[in-house]
């Protein structure tokens, strides 16, 4: 079975500055729990890679995170769609650990747990910090604009303010990621 990795905030559910703390807060994307089904229908394992420092800064606990993530779980569910494994950093920048994306560690756990090279697993993030650690661990770094769009870019437009991402495909939300790989547009890059 083929490997996929997820970002949260902005990619599965809106994003808030304020962070996601209570399953009230949390909102799905539209078409992204449809857009899970269609891939898990398609034989692809789904696995999230998520930043959490509202754990390391004491605006959650782990109760609350476990309870979103449950809520979550089964809205995905709902829709015929599986969630392999959920792997989370909750630190903060400032603890410098390894797993909080831009830095590697997590995806390499991903890597290591799954058994499976992460080269052609795309990484679909909503930040230049999905795409640098999807870039250190060897995946196919997507770009989603349906989070905070840092870089203000419209669907299908190339990232030029940055040297690192020239070549890194973007799409509007999750779901026309999901069309754009269903579809076979996206054969040449990604593993099959």
């Amino acid at each position: 079975m083929r490997l996929i990795i997820l970002d949260r905030d902005g990619v599965i559910n809106h994003d808030s500055d304020d962070y996601i703390k209570s399953v009230e807060e949390w909102r799905p994307i539209d078409g992204s729990l449809e857009a899970i089904a269609r891939l898990c229908r398609a034989e692809y394992r789904v696995v999230i890679a998520t930043n959490q420092s509202a754990v390391g800064r004491g605006l959650i606990d782990m109760d609350q995170l476990n309870h979103i993530h449950k809520h979550m779980l089964d809205q995905i569910h709902e829709k015929g769609g599986e969630i392999d494994a959920i792997f989370f950093c909750p630190h903060t920048p400032e603890d410098e650990c390894d797993c909080r994306k831009p830095k590697p560690g997590m995806l390499l756990r991903i890597a290591e747990r799954s058994n499976n090279s992460l080269e052609g697993v795309p990484m679909v993030g909503d930040s230049s910090r999905d795409l640098l650690a999807a870039q250190a661990a060897g995946a196919f770094p997507v770009l989603v604009l349906s989070g905070k769009n840092e870089f203000d870019l419209q669907p299908g437009e190339k990232i030029s303010s940055d040297n690192r991402f020239s070549s890194v495909s973007t799409f509007s939300n999750l779901a026309s990621f999901a069309d754009a790989l269903l579809d076979g547009r996206l054969i040449r890059y990604v593993s099959r």
